[in-house]
């Protein structure tokens, strides 16, 4: 009971972070973000550098994470101008040459690892800025229910998996996944969708159902990606910075790919 009063807190807690940060302006929204970018990148490159002959530099890939995100966030609001990116791309060039003098094991390793992290980790989180801006117009609630979209079929995939799961969805990689647990998660996603579509109205219907198709075949293989990656380095969880809910990109690993799918899939439909 301790542990799921614990779960419960801390959950509700990081849901409130992130909603209010969306919700308050486009600064605590950087503000947050920035943070939770570098961390997740930190987290990132502390599991993949426990394995031999790779030492990519935790200091060096979230500067160039925070970069990134940055200079995404004011070309997204119109702030600055395309030009702004000349700065995140000397920094990486930088840091590729900068190998050369850091007389490691396997500097290609290196190279790949960081290349891997601001790749998989930073872009997914500075296209969110695109997303808040998809047509040059702040649109938070277009970033909430893509976030409220991936956490409530999650946790619906967990209830109805823990209920009546019994056909292992991908048992090599995440044992506790079923078909139904998948199943009744995208009920659910589907039905966000519908209450979305009640309440943002400038979106049809069935435009928001296939945004919550989209988000729960991408959310999945997002979990289940990060899921390998663990089970690559046999670690439990990202971190503990999340008391009950491990780290942080235990938290966001459906994102990293809904983002960028959602994110092409706004593009088009706005245009």
């Amino acid at each position: 009971m301790n542990n799921f009063l614990q779960r419960t807190l801390s959950g509700l807690s990081f849901v409130v972070i992130v909603v209010g940060s969306i919700l308050i302006s486009p600064y605590t929204f950087a503000f947050v973000f920035v943070i939770i970018t570098a961390w997740t990148v930190y987290e990132f490159h502390k599991l993949t550098n426990v394995q031999s002959q790779i030492e990519v530099s935790p200091i060096l890939a979230v500067t160039g994470s925070v970069i990134l995100f940055l200079t995404s966030f004011f070309f997204a609001s119109g702030l600055l101008r395309y030009f702004i990116y000349f700065v995140y791309a000397l920094y990486v060039v930088m840091v590729l040459i900068l190998e050369l003098y850091r007389k490691k094991e396997n500097p290609l390793h290196n190279w790949a690892y960081f290349l891997l992290g601001q790749v998989c980790i930073a872009l997914p989180f500075s296209l969110l800025n695109y997303i808040l801006y998809i047509d040059k117009t702040y649109h938070p609630w277009l970033l909430i229910a893509m976030f409220a979209t991936i956490w409530l079929y999650d946790t619906g995939a967990y209830l109805v998996g823990m209920a009546i799961g019994k056909h292992k969805m991908f048992e090599r990689i995440s044992p506790k996944k079923t078909w139904e647990g998948f199943a009744g998660g995208t009920l659910v996603a589907l039905l966000v969708g519908y209450v979305c579509s009640i309440f943002i109205t400038d979106i049809s219907l069935v435009s928001w159902l296939f945004f919550a198709v989209i988000v729960v075949v991408f959310g999945t293989f997002g979990d289940l990606m990060e899921s390998l990656m663990k089970r690559t380095v046999h670690v439990k969880d990202s971190g503990n910075v999340i008391p009950g809910h491990g780290g942080l990109l235990d938290r966001f690993d459906s994102m990293l790919m809904v983002a960028p799918a959602i994110f092409i899939y706004l593009t088009f439909l706005f245009r």
